[in-house]
């Protein structure tokens, strides 16, 4: 057996032989840039922060608040704008014949937001529509909190980007309040849903909730957040709505109903 003395001379010798081929510890990449939308600003949240817990409401405590505060000359920090709640609902309408397409409805509900929803029932009967009362017609979660920034985060980063031909999400959908709602045309764009796995194409309407006083201050902070909204447009600015015109055929409709009368 050889002794310790001739095994680290041979190993010393060995690397000064070789000290030439020694691979140097490279530096670690530069972080990526920020992503950019030309129509909205600088999205603060970073795709090298994806391995965090909560990036959204981390990017939004410490870089968001600090923007918006910057921007819109806020003097408390109370006045910045927050999203205060998301509600996700979805109509079925054959779930009083359908059991079991209700039951399956709330459950892929369930694996997208990560919580149960409830029934929606109709307050009154209506005959015209063949509803009864206190029969279920649908679905609806309410989220917040850290689901309600994790469900954010999924919506903007994963499911919108999957949508089919998506060119972005229309500004003109804020209610004059700083909400907005968007719809979703099929759920299966989540990852948590398999599309094999869906009996039926269903829809669901999500409606973000904040405390923001008008919409550009909304839109403001959900650009910041991420939301991918259309190039070239803007929320309403308060500008009148322009009427559709009428056309000749509405006035002779009412010229025939009044002559017959």
């Amino acid at each position: 057996m050889a002794s310790p003395s001739l095994l680290h001379s041979s190993a010393s010798s060995f690397h000064c032989r070789f000290s030439s081929l020694a691979v140097t510890p490279s530096a670690p990449p530069p972080l990526r840039n920020l992503l950019k939308v030309s129509a909205s600003g600088t999205v603060l949240v970073e795709k090298s922060e994806s391995e965090k817990v909560q990036r959204l409401k981390t990017a939004y405590l410490e870089r968001i608040i600090p923007a918006l505060k910057d921007e819109f000359k806020y003097i408390n920090i109370h006045q910045v704008p927050k999203v205060q709640k998301i509600v996700v609902n979805c109509g079925i309408g054959d779930a009083a014949q359908n059991d079991k397409g209700l039951e399956a409805a709330m459950k892929d509900i369930a694996l997208i937001t990560g919580q149960k929803p409830v029934k929606t029932r109709a307050k009154a009967s209506i005959a015209t529509f063949k509803i009864r009362e206190d029969q279920p017609l649908g679905i609806v979660v309410t989220l917040r909190g850290d689901v309600m920034y994790s469900f954010l985060d999924r919506l903007i980063n994963l499911a919108l980007p999957r949508t089919r031909d998506f060119q972005g999400v229309s500004p003109s959908s804020f209610d004059g309040n700083g909400n907005y709602s968007i719809g979703v045309k099929d759920q299966s764009v989540f990852p948590e849903i398999r599309f094999d796995a869906i009996g039926k194409a269903r829809g669901m309407d999500v409606c973000i909730s904040t405390t923001a006083k008008t919409d550009q201050e909304g839109q403001k902070l959900l650009a910041l957040m991420g939301m991918p909204f259309r190039e070239g447009s803007s929320a309403n600015t308060g500008a009148p709505v322009r009427k559709k015109k009428l056309k000749s055929h509405h006035f002779d409709a009412k010229g025939k109903g009044k002559g017959k009368r």
